[in-house]
């Protein structure tokens, strides 16, 4: 290693760091390492709670944990891909109602199948971190009351309607 080269290092825990004034918890899904890092970064700079999975598979072991107020998905991921993953979170009762992003270089199909299982927007790679924050933000604050808890699947569709336009 070399002397005064500045190198970023990530713990190896899933979970993030716990940000003052916490604006919302996301959960960051896609098996490019540097995507997430980039993703967690843009959204904890806002004061959002970012917790990371590697896959859709793993998204699944820890969603019912984390209890996100929005989760981002990939769409091409090995063992469970976004638009599988996305089917079967919409397909269980407890995580219904959270929004979902697809951050990916989607296609029409994708696109297409994506609005079919319930995702709420899509945003292409490569992005802009400014246009992450603003759909983030949009949906999270859209899609909780009061209480901070995630509304109903319905909530959460009328919400997508705001945030693409």
């Amino acid at each position: 290693m070399e002397v005064g080269k500045r190198r970023t290092w990530w713990p190896g825990s899933t979970y993030s760091r716990v940000v003052p004034s916490t604006s919302g918890r996301v959960l960051v899904v896609d098996d490019n390492k540097v995507i997430r890092q980039l993703i967690r970064v843009n959204l904890e700079l806002e004061g959002i709670e970012v917790v990371t999975a590697a896959d859709g598979a793993e998204c699944l072991e820890v969603v019912h944990q984390v209890r996100p107020d929005l989760i981002t998905l990939d769409v091409v991921m090995p063992r469970l891909d976004g638009l599988r993953t996305a089917g079967r979170l919409r397909s269980d009762p407890r995580t219904a109602g959270i929004p979902l992003v697809i951050v990916s270089a989607c296609t029409q199909h994708e696109v297409d199948s994506g609005l079919d299982v319930g995702v709420d927007a899509f945003l292409a790679k490569p992005f802009e971190p400014q246009e992450l924050v603003r759909v983030v933000q949009s949906l999270v604050s859209s899609s909780t009351g009061s209480t901070g808890r995630v509304r109903g699947p319905g909530d959460a569709e009328a919400a997508a309607g705001h945030a693409g336009s």
